[in-house]
């Protein structure tokens, strides 16, 4: 049990809580539009943070998915509380921002650095593999937003009442998350890691957004509850 269960999980377990914590804040103080500030930041994070290899409950996994996981618990706050047609304006959003992102650090990386500059290497590092990250970013999250949204709405159809939040939330992110975990995985790590690393991202990847869905179900609870109260402060 303590080979598995280490600082790594600790640490992995308290971002979930911190970053979920931090999405019902946007919306608890800006509302909808809190929701939307926050999709930009997250998509950034998890497009640098997938860059980063590590191991948790001894596989090997890529960072990055807690910050991509706020998005599809933003899209379920946003399906249970506005409906689908406002959920959707995610889409847009995310698209803009990672081609924005990508267009605007690829000029960044090519002025030419200083002599003492010390920072070039670095950002290289981190953007150059943008263009192949945001193709893969791009699809597998242009078709796993319109699962979810989508299939969220369907799921309410059969599942209408409050105290089955849980279950649209789960079944929607489940489902959406299979596609784009296969999606990605391969388009953006196709060729630079070996056959059998990109098995055991893939499961990894996909066992770490079962419990990371699992966990934000009380954040869209609490979210919903908000809102049916009147407790919402929107701008």
């Amino acid at each position: 049990m303590s080979n598995i269960f280490t600082i790594n999980e600790l640490l992995w377990l308290f971002y979930i809580i911190i970053n979920y914590t931090f999405v019902l804040f946007a919306y608890k103080k800006w509302g909808k539009l809190g929701l939307l500030i926050f999709i930009p930041l997250a998509i950034v994070m998890a497009n640098i943070q997938v860059n980063k290899l590590m191991v948790l409950f001894g596989v090997e996994t890529t960072m990055g998915n807690i910050a991509y996981g706020s998005i599809f618990l933003i899209e379920d706050i946003l399906s249970e509380n506005y409906g689908k047609k406002y959920a959707k304006h995610v889409i847009s959003i995310g698209f803009a921002t990672m081609i924005f992102t990508t267009i605007i650090m690829n000029i960044a990386i090519m002025i030419n650095a200083s002599a003492n500059d010390t920072a070039q290497v670095h950002l290289y590092a981190l953007f150059k593999p943008f263009y192949r990250l945001t193709f893969a970013s791009l699809l597998a999250y242009g078709v796993s937003a319109f699962i979810d949204i989508y299939s969220y709405q369907m799921i309410r159809n059969i599942w209408p009442s409050f105290k089955n939040i849980w279950i649209r939330n789960n079944l929607s992110t489940i489902f959406s998350q299979i596609i784009d975990n296969i999606i990605f995985t391969i388009v953006a790590f196709a060729g630079v890691f070996e056959f059998k690393i990109l098995i055991s991202i893939m499961f990894s990847t996909y066992f770490l957004k079962l419990i990371i869905s699992t966990l934000d179900t009380p954040f869209v609870y609490v979210a919903a509850w908000w809102k049916k109260k009147g407790k919402i402060e929107e701008i």
